[in-house]
């Protein structure tokens, strides 16, 4: 315990109170001696860096120093992180007075968090705080739209889809079932209306009908509010010490300027877990698109639904002009949407649009818009503003109205509108971004965006879908996160490429003023083994190196053992599996055939019978899959795992890179190859008492100039390189 204590004390007096030192000295100890645990170095590390990071946070009315209170800390797989950054944490966020946001990456890990960690830390610390989980308005049930549709008997529904080229309505067979149930499971109060406590799988569709989001709710004005799931969920995060979610709503909540349904960024200090998944979260957040051809059908059917609306909406003053303006505005732009679509047709080869041709893509270099585009993006650009400043005056109006109480006016029925117009506002609002940034030549960003269009083809009906996207999530990050919150710590198994952290601080834009660190695994590598086996082809010939996995893989895997297979291209995957043509009578399970979990629990059934199981998967099993022990001894890797060349955003990156004079298959290809392949050889050691071995069918690692640094940036296993 005396180390735990020391590694704050080295901390500087200045930053750090003897009272703190004390409380979370005493905290960990606590839980160590309470559960029975050794007390890990890597912990210790932690718990010291974090604290140091957090007290640079200014004590109120102060200035923010220099050094941001950031922290980007790589700690290996057994670390026991959780615990590290709770202890440190949450004292510091009460000794500043600020909120503690924790963000997982997933779902599954946010519910472990709430349902296990954090009352286990609670109860064996000595730590007194309280905690609450957040949720997006998705996944709760909206009752308004319930109502709705029970009332209609699950007939046509008078609410308009948000994306019906998305989602499709269910069939009333499937639907009215669930939505009775659920109806009398929220009457019993034996449901809370969140979609993860409800006992049975939900089709999406289903699901899809009977929820929102904030641009179709009405908020407090709603007369179910008293009622509803999501403001109940949401009223009990207001005076939690600890807040819990997602990726997902952390940068949700920070895309709508922050405080939405979070604290404030600057009352908050954030812990992101996975952090490394953070970029690649952002870019989705703030990326955009358009359908063109469904778009122009959505814009129909809301002119058709409009119609309707007068004499609904009479009572509303102010109503009128809008109601007589928007039809004509959404005509418009369909006949705009139009002459776009024969803009963008002619960008592609006639003959494969004529021909209905499998998707492709068209991506413009360096971000720049054809000149023949930009005046009709204009042109859309305007007409979409003109159409959402309507819809936002019209919103606001019968968001007003539904506080009213006169003659007149039927609230239920006001109310289904002013969803209906909160929808169509949202996905105005939507093409309305994406043709601002097709109204612009692109010529002068730094760094450039990654512009495209894809052809669709559906059974021979052709569409178009253009989308617009930052490469990086540098700046984006830099103006909503870094420099807002009160304090942010990132930490994860896998933050660094190549030794460094230069890959995240390129694609996160952290300050360099942060701190960082690297806290290593308490793993005895020594327990496995990495092994390149002797091979006359590498994958640069796909057909030699497919022939050679073929006749390999009986030799290297272990029928009666746990192995997964990891390969980077699903051609390859099912060439190899054909082409072993029932060698192991049937003991390959094979992503695609049936779910993950599915695969999973098959998996450890069949190694919990006595028998060997083996899973071939791509990227998704290489990171997040948890097999300790038996379930799996054996990583197979078919290749270094190099992005797909035709991702936009990949190819928009290193576009860029290059036209600086730089080489963007060092920069950007080589690190994000190492950290990919560090996470897929972490499938291994799950455990400190695990053992195995990792082996990489692909010599360049031995034979080309990148090899070395891929190769020294893995987990200290026993080499064997043939």
């Amino acid at each position: 315990m005396r180390s735990a204590a020391s590694s704050l004390r080295r901390v500087p007096p200045d930053l750090l109170t003897d009272a703190l030192k004390d409380t979370i000295r005493d905290a960990y100890n606590a839980i160590v001696e309470n559960k029975g645990l050794s007390p890990r170095w890597g912990q210790r590390q932690m718990i010291a860096e974090i604290a140091n990071t957090l007290a640079r946070i200014p004590e109120s009315g102060e200035s923010r120093g220099e050094q941001p209170a950031v922290c980007v800390i790589e700690a290996g797989t057994g670390t026991g992180k959780t615990i590290a950054y709770a202890v440190a944490a949450i004292p510091m966020a009460r000794s500043r007075n600020k909120r503690l946001v924790v963000a997982t990456a997933t779902i599954a890990l946010q519910e472990q968090f709430i349902n296990k960690d954090l009352p286990d830390i609670r109860q064996s610390s000595g730590l007194d705080f309280s905690f609450a989980l957040a949720k997006g308005r998705r996944r709760y049930i909206c009752l308004s739209k319930l109502d709705r549709l029970m009332a209609s008997g699950h007939e046509e529904s008078s609410l308009l889809p948000l994306y019906p080229d998305e989602m499709h309505a269910p069939a009333a067979a499937d639907a009215a079932p669930v939505y009775e149930s659920m109806l009398t499971a929220l009457g019993r109060g034996e449901w809370d209306g969140d979609r993860d406590n409800w006992p049975d799988a939900v089709a999406e569709e289903v699901w899809y009908g009977v929820t929102t989001d904030h641009s179709q709710c009405s908020g407090r004005r709603c007369p179910n509010i008293s009622q509803c799931s999501f403001f109940r969920a949401r009223d009990a995060l207001q005076n939690a010490d600890i807040i819990v979610t997602n990726h997902d709503l952390a940068l949700s909540d920070l895309a709508l300027g922050g405080g939405a349904i979070l604290p404030a960024p600057e009352d908050s200090i954030y812990v992101f877990d996975e952090g490394h998944h953070l970029p690649d979260k952002a870019l989705a957040h703030f990326s955009t698109f358009c359908r063109l051809h469904t778009t122009a059908s959505w814009l129909g059917d809301s002119r058709k639904l409009l119609a309707q609306a007068a004499p609904a909406l009479a009572p509303v003053q102010g109503v009128d002009r809008l109601l007589q303006a928007l039809p004509g505005q959404m005509e418009e732009a369909a006949a705009s949407l139009q002459v776009a679509e024969q803009v963008v047709a002619a960008l592609f080869d006639p003959e494969d649009v004529d021909a209905g041709s499998d998707d492709q893509q068209l991506r413009f270099p360096h971000g720049v818009v054809p000149q023949e585009l930009r005046p009709v993006a204009a042109t859309l650009a305007g007409q979409f503003d003109q159409l959402a400043g309507g819809l936002g005056r019209l919103e606001g109006l019968l968001e007003e109205s539904l506080d009213d109480d006169f003659a007149g006016l039927d609230k239920a029925e006001l109310e289904t509108w002013h969803i209906n117009i909160g929808g169509m506002l949202a996905r105005a609002e939507g093409a309305l971004a994406l043709w601002r940034e097709y109204a612009v030549s692109g010529e002068d960003e730094v760094p450039p965006k990654a512009r495209w269009i894809t052809l669709l083809n559906s059974a021979g009906q052709y569409g178009f879908d253009l989308r617009c996207s930052p490469v990086l999530a540098a700046d984006i990050l830099q103006d909503c996160l870094w420099t807002r919150a009160a304090g942010v710590i990132v930490t994860s198994a896998t933050i660094t490429a190549l030794g460094s952290f230069e890959r995240f601080i390129l694609h996160a834009g952290a300050p360099r003023e942060a701190s960082y660190k690297v806290v290593a695994s308490p793993f005895n590598y020594a327990n496995a083994s990495f092994r390149v086996p002797p091979m006359d082809c590498d994958p640069g010939n796909a057909a030699a190196h497919t022939d050679a996995l073929i006749a390999q893989l009986p030799d290297i895997l272990d029928r009666d053992e746990g192995s997964l297979v990891l390969f980077s291209s699903r051609r390859q995957m099912l060439d190899v599996y054909q082409g072993l043509n029932g060698e192991f009578g049937g003991g390959i399970l094979l992503q695609g055939d049936y779910s993950k979990q599915e695969i999973l629990r098959r998996h450890r059934a069949a190694i919990d019978g006595g028998a060997g199981s083996v899973i071939f998967g791509l990227a998704s099993f290489a990171e997040g899959v948890d097999l300790p022990g038996d379930y799996c001894r054996h990583v197979v890797i078919a290749k270094i795992p190099f992005a797909v060349p035709d991702s936009p955003l990949e190819a928009s990156l290193a576009e860029w890179v290059e036209a600086q004079g730089r080489n963007p298959f060092m920069e950007i290809s080589v690190p994000d190859a190492a950290l990919r392949l560090v996470q897929a050889s972490g499938r291994l050691l799950r455990t400190e008492d695990d053992s195995g071995r990792v082996t990489l069918m692909d010599r360049r690692i031995l034979t080309r100039r990148y090899g070395r640094a891929i190769l020294d940036s893995l987990p200290p296993f026993r080499r064997e390189l043939g």
